[in-house]
């Protein structure tokens, strides 16, 4: 079975009567938990944006508590766990400002949780490669929240170089 294309899909969607669309959709929900979780913020978080970026800086701080910095092994995992959460929810959100946003949030928490990133190469490339995205995401951004956010980057110290 061949998928359709976007654009076939969407064609399809407009025309159908609204009750069989609310089943369609339900029924999509029902197969995946990320279906399920777009389809929430969709729903319920889409229209405040701020009020999502403030709930998913709490779940990643609540991730990063679990960080034992003493074991690099399981340290590494649970940063990529957290950065594997943050990077769906910026992809539910669609929004480069909550993209920014979080993963400055992720870098400082990163800093914070006591683990010496120059030591250990994996750890100081991912670090490095969401400066890059961020800096990706900033320059995309109107002037004044180019600012703001440019200086929440310029606090972030990446370990053994200047930003």
């Amino acid at each position: 079975m061949n998928a359709a294309t976007v654009k076939e899909i969407r064609d399809e969607l407009e025309v159908l009567p609204q009750k069989q669309l609310v089943d369609i959709i339900q029924r999509l929900a029902r197969f995946k938990k990320e279906n399920k979780e777009l389809l929430t913020y969709l729903l319920f978080e889409a229209h405040d944006l701020s009020g999502y970026v403030a709930g998913v800086r709490l779940e990643m701080d609540a991730s990063m508590l679990d960080i034992n910095p003493r074991h690099l092994y399981q340290a590494k995992k649970t940063i990529r766990k957290t950065l594997r959460l943050t990077s769906k929810y910026i992809r539910f959100s669609g929004s480069r400002q909550a993209e920014a946003e979080l993963l400055i949030h992720f870098c400082s928490l990163l800093n914070r949780s006591g683990i010496e990133l120059e030591r250990n190469q994996v750890l100081l490339n991912l670090y490095g490669n969401q400066i890059k995205k961020i800096k990706q995401g900033i320059a995309t951004l109107h002037d004044d929240l180019q600012y703001d956010l440019s200086k929440q980057l310029e606090e972030l110290s990446r370990p053994g170089s200047q930003i």
